[in-house]
């Protein structure tokens, strides 16, 4: 097995020294370590529930379904979900709070339609 990534330009493929991009994974990894840092365990639980229930239920989830079904407050649950989406990297609400989108999911259209095993069918984001 080679020890370079191949990058494409155009045309031709450019291979990049495994030290350099090695180096760039463990960069990124930290900055993704870091930018998660704010999570706490129940950040955590609250976006994992909606990317497992958003293709089950192929609805948006209301902050009341969630701390219901999380055993959580529904001020918590609102707290946390104002904190993921002003992170604008985990989740989406539509205008009555209710979640829309968590990565990689969306109850939206989109051209990306996705079947799991089980038959559940949703949007990709």
């Amino acid at each position: 097995m080679s020890k370079s990534l191949l990058l494409g330009l155009g045309r031709t493929m450019l291979p990049i020294p495994r030290m350099i991009w090695q180096g760039q994974v463990s960069q990124n990894a930290r900055q993704t370590e870091r930018g998660l840092a704010f999570m706490s365990r129940e950040h955590h639980r609250v976006r994992d529930f909606a990317v497992r229930e958003l293709p089950r239920i192929g609805a948006p989830l209301a902050p009341e379904l969630i701390a219901e079904r999380l055993h959580l407050s529904v001020d918590q649950v609102k707290v946390i979900l104002d904190e993921l989406e002003q992170r604008m990297t985990f989740l989406f609400r539509d205008r009555q709070g209710s979640v829309m989108w968590a990565y990689p999911v969306t109850v939206d259209r989109t051209p990306h339609r996705v079947t799991f095993s089980t038959g559940e069918q949703v949007y990709a984001a």
